[in-house]
């Protein structure tokens, strides 16, 4: 090849040298374009090109220039003249027609995956109808669901009796037992045709949640009252309804399921519609909403449920929800327009104090005191389930397991559990086995109980130690205080000791109380090393222990023998007054609990105290010179019963 020859004019002078040869190569090249776009394709682009007159034409340059405006598709292209011209541009013809071929090479290979591919979904498509069309003969059921439907059916058919607690449980308001004014309280609010919200407080296993579902069915009987039959009876526990500050789950009051991302229904996800999913509080209307332990709920928890008790409905929101969309059911609208109901009446119940509770929720519902449960209803509750379980018990049985527990719940399972042993003991038959004391001694070992009073009454006096009394989440317990007193090493060097676990109120009573001793004795407690000991080390978080440390001070300095059966609470000033304090029943119930023949009150108290039902002698005082007599009075008491004779009360 000379330098500077265009390599296409070199090949086609290899490959062909005259006229004739080219023509045929250029008839070829039109048989291979044909062969490419089709024929009547390239009889269109001809016309639309300006080329049918060039392509008929005897002339090779109008032919190839025909060529040429065919394969580039540009009609402006003009003829070319010259052999060399001519090769040149036959050159680039065939270059771009291999590029024409090979395009069409692979939209054909293209043409043919998809093909091939759409003949495949057409298949699955028709495969997909007639398994629907099956369904809908014989169901969505498949020989792997209905295995597994049979091993549900399996296990439902191996279902256990009902458990003790079902059983023993009570069946009726009257089975209640040491809740007499609490029931009252609480039909007189739930069965009215203005029912009221309610809020139950009292220690645990005495009896709310029973109370609560059998005052509905006796509310349900009574014609004036607006609950139907069916009114449910809708069940929570407060320490699982916790808050979710990203709303994507509320079991209490309902939420909105989002579309994708939060698991609505299949076809609500693909359509892009949020499906709202109702809470408690919707299935509770027109009945009654139970929340047990209402005040471990969660604080903004309650402020919404206030939120839906004064609108007796549930709103929904969400940024996915489109009014104006044709595909969205009706009942979702309403959902989001209008809000699901939820009127219901709200029956809350907790072993907490009041503070604990929303004042808002408080200030909307009544309120109702839930007693403890003395040593004797104990006893009543336990024979009552020994009774239901068709036992017998042997003597001193319900006393004993009445001296472990003060809850009823507790005693039931107690007497289940020893049942379980007697028939495991005897290798008897249910009906008419007898619980005995080891059963129950069996129980007791097992699961590690303690008596729940360990601090009995006594008829004697000791010098130094006295009884006060205590309250925690509507229980009251015995706190024993004792105090000892010695001379001070150096004078006016004594020191008081206290317990380091002890309160903070609770050690200014010890500095009140020897304030007052010195005002009424004489002595100055800088004279003495004074320790004063809460036995058991608990802490007391209040000043009603006031009166109590200063009498076993008192004995401790005068060396006064005191009567130990005899408990006291009361807050002292340092005035020698005896202040009221909170918690007397709870109180009350611990000094009757530990076999107290009698209990020092503060004068301001005694009006919350049913003094002919209290079981106990309660003595009101005012200031320590009326103690001083109540207890000088119950030293002659002691004395008589020591002789003999039997005791009797006294008052100041």
């Amino acid at each position: 090849m000379a330098a500077g020859e265009n390599p296409y004019v070199a090949r086609f002078r290899r490959k062909f040298g005259s006229e004739d040869e080219m023509g045929r190569y250029v008839a070829a090249l039109y048989d291979v374009l044909a062969a490419t776009i089709g024929a009547d394709k390239l009889v269109l682009r001809a016309g639309k090109m300006n080329a049918l007159k060039m392509m008929r034409s005897d002339a090779l340059p109008d032919r190839i220039c025909a060529l040429q405006r065919l394969v580039f598709e540009d009609p402006t292209l003009e003829r070319v003249t010259g052999r060399a011209n001519s090769r040149r541009v036959i050159g680039e013809i065939e270059e771009h027609l291999a590029d024409l071929i090979a395009q069409k090479s692979v939209e054909d290979s293209i043409d043919r995956k998809i093909n091939s591919k759409m003949i495949e979904r057409h298949q699955d498509y028709l495969k997909d109808l007639k398994l629907e069309a099956l369904r809908e003969d014989t169901g969505p059921e498949t020989p792997a669901t209905q295995k597994k439907l049979e091993e549900l059916d399996q296990l439902g058919g191996r279902g256990l009796a009902a458990s003790a607690l079902q059983l023993l449980r009570p069946q009726a308001l009257k089975e209640v037992v040491g809740q007499e004014a609490a029931v009252r309280s609480l039909m007189a609010k739930i069965s009215s045709p203005y029912p009221q919200h309610v809020i139950l407080y009292g220690p645990p296993g005495v009896g709310k949640t029973t109370v609560a579902r059998l005052a509905l069915e006796v509310a349900k009987s009574r014609a004036y009252t607006p609950f139907k039959k069916d009114a449910p009876f809708v069940e929570a526990s407060g320490t699982t309804l916790r808050w979710d500050p990203r709303e994507t789950t509320n079991p209490l009051l309902g939420s909105v399921h989002d579309p994708i991302y939060q698991g609505s229904r299949r076809e609500f996800a693909e359509s892009g519609i949020p499906e709202p999913k109702l809470g408690l509080v919707t299935r509770a209307h027109g009945g009654v909403l139970f929340i047990d332990e209402i005040g471990e709920m969660d604080p903004m928890q309650q402020t919404k449920l206030l939120k839906v008790l004064e609108d007796k409905k549930v709103t929904f929101e969400s940024s996915y929800y489109d009014e104006s969309a044709p595909n969205v059911p009706a009942y979702i609208k309403r959902l989001f327009s209008e809000g699901a109901p939820a009127d219901f009446i709200l029956i809350g119940a907790t072993t907490r104090e009041p503070a604990d509770i929303d004042p808002a929720i408080r200030s909307r519902c009544a309120e109702v005191y839930f007693e403890p449960l003395t040593q004797s209803q104990i006893v009543s509750i336990v024979n009552g389930a020994i009774k239901r379980l068709g036992a017998k018990a042997a003597r001193g049985v319900s006393q004993l397991i009445a001296s472990y527990t003060i809850e009823g719940r507790k005693a039931v399972q107690i007497v289940a559990d020893a049942y379980g042993h007697a028939l495991y003991r005897t290798h008897s038959k249910a009906p008419g086995v007898t619980i005995a004391e080891e059963d129950v001694r069996d129980v007791v070992q097992s699961g590690r109980l303690v008596q729940h009073t360990l601090v009995k009454a006594r008829a004697a006096r000791e010098i130094g130690k006295t009884f006060g009394l205590g309250v925690l989440h509507y229980l009251g317990s015995i706190i024993e205080i004792e105090a000892v007193a010695f001379g001070a090493s150096a004078q006016g060097k004594g020191s008081v000791r206290f317990n380091d676990a002890a309160g903070a109120m609770a050690k200014d009573s010890v500095f009140n109380a020897a304030a007052v001793l010195r005002a009424v004795t004489g002595l100055d407690t800088a004279n003495y090393d004074l320790h004063i000991n809460v036995i058991g080390g608990g802490n007391i978080d209040g000043p009603s222990a006031g009166l109590a440390i200063f009498l076993a001070l008192y004995s401790a300095l005068t060396k006064t023998p005191l009567p130990q059966d005899v408990a006291m609470t009361g807050e002292l000033s340092i005035q020698g007054k005896v202040r009221p304090v909170g918690g007397i029943i709870e109180k009350l119930y611990a000094a009757r609990q530990a076999g107290m023949r009698a209990i020092l009150v503060p004068k301001e108290n005694i009006h919350e105290i049913d003094r002919s039902l209290a079981g106990i002698d309660v003595i009101p005082i005012s200031s320590i010179e009326q103690a001083f007599k109540v207890l000088t009075l119950h030293k002659k008491s002691t004395r008589r019963t020591n002789r003999g004779r039997r005791s009797s009360s006294a008052r100041p």
